[in-house]
């Protein structure tokens, strides 16, 4: 009897521990649903004026318009497009009317046409503030002697284009063979579905391990 006591007492705490997992990811996924909201709403809302002042918390997804013109040069940082295949983001140098320097995402452009000439000079550009986070310890340094980067690191670019170290993702791009590539929420995560489907999955093997365990002990041994 003892033995049936303790299988049980082990197997129901066992599966209260997972249970209550897949709970909280639940909670989780709520929370997560509710933030994801929360940040397409404000990608989506009206564009305003670039404020004085940026912080890359509290202004990441804002939405700007700024008027000005493209200036010279260009980063273009390696990418791949699903169903599109290789290519190269354009970040650009941009000089505002009140000549605030700052960078400008326009989009991808295929890889053989990395080096095609862009229109540059006057344009009104409408889009989000990011400061992506797609540097780990993984990730190599710039090609610079070939411009090839590998991830949009905000204070580098700036630094290597000598503006502020603001990054704006348009939009919409005139240039038609620049492709833009909106902010949207489609890269932040959201597992905390499967999270919970595993830790309730793993609680009902385990209860049906425990039933099995607890019906075994009590079958009379054969002699």
């Amino acid at each position: 009897m003892g033995r049936l006591m303790f299988l049980l007492i082990f197997g129901l705490t066992g599966a209260g521990i997972l249970i209550s997992l897949g709970v909280w990811q639940v909670q989780r996924l709520a929370w997560k649903e509710g933030v994801l909201s929360e940040i397409e709403a404000r990608i989506d809302a009206a564009p305003v004026a670039l404020p004085e002042t940026v912080d890359p918390e509290a202004d990441r997804y804002l939405p700007v318009e700024v008027s000005g013109r493209f200036l010279p040069g260009e980063i273009h940082v390696l990418v791949s497009i699903k169903r599109v295949g290789p290519g190269f983001l354009i970040i650009a140098p941009f000089e505002t009317e009140t000549g605030r320097r700052i960078l400008v995402d326009r989009g991808f452009v295929p890889s053989d046409a990395k080096a095609a000439p862009r229109t540059l000079g006057p344009e009104t550009v409408t889009g989000n503030l990011h400061w992506p986070r797609e540097t780990d310890s993984y990730t190599p340094d710039p090609d610079l002697e070939a411009n090839t980067w590998f991830a949009r690191e905000v204070p580098d670019m700036a630094a290597h284009l000598d503006t502020d170290e603001v990054l704006l993702i348009a939009r919409s791009e005139t240039d038609p063979a620049i492709r833009p590539i909106p902010v949207d929420t489609a890269g932040i995560p959201n597992d905390h579905l499967q999270y919970a489907i595993t830790w309730f999955s793993l609680a009902a093997i385990w209860i049906m391990m425990t039933a099995l365990f607890l019906w075994r002990s009590r079958a009379p041994r054969q002699a």
